[in-house]
């Protein structure tokens, strides 16, 4: 089985966004030059004048965090460090899959999640706002969703994570 490539980004400012953005719900983030280096581990090379601006548009601000460290979060979004979604985000993500997902299969490093009409690309963008591990990306048409994931043995963890999550009835969460 061969290895997935690391998400590669173009050099743009639209990528470098998404990048801080990304970076700032997968970590606890407690200061800009910590931001910075995550940055540079991902050969995206940034000014503490452009970061200090991007974290200004993403609407970041240090809050308080349960724990009692202050970190950057975004619209007062917590970080999710774990590598699955936990906890409310679980939760939510139930709330919402549970009424819309009709199947869930996986067929190599892909799964294949189908929907009502029209649905998709909703359920695609629920799936695309958590920070899954393995998962790189979601493709969705208008009952189709189609998750893009590292390997196949990710495909058949995650196929089968979203199954579980999509059977929650709402007397359970």
């Amino acid at each position: 089985m061969s290895e997935a490539n690391p998400l590669q980004r173009p050099a743009t400012r639209a990528a470098r966004l998404s990048a801080v953005e990304e970076a700032l719900l997968k970590h606890v983030i407690t200061s800009q030059s910590q931001l910075s280096q995550i940055l540079a581990d991902e050969d995206i090379e940034v000014t503490q004048a452009t970061l200090s601006r991007d974290l200004d548009e993403l609407g970041a601000v240090k809050t308080r965090l349960a724990d009692g460290t202050v970190a950057y979060t975004i619209g007062g979004r917590q970080q999710n460090p774990a590598p699955h979604a936990g906890g409310k985000g679980e939760q939510q993500m139930s709330r919402v899959l549970s009424g819309l997902v009709t199947s869930v299969a996986s067929a190599g490093s892909l799964i294949v999640v189908h929907t009502p009409s029209g649905a998709a690309q909703y359920v695609a963008s629920v799936i695309d706002k958590q920070p899954l591990d393995g998962v790189l990306g979601t493709i969705a048409g208008d009952d189709t969703v189609m998750v893009i994931c590292a390997d196949e043995a990710m495909a058949s963890t995650r196929s089968k994570w979203l199954l579980d999550i999509a059977s929650k009835t709402t007397s359970e969460q």
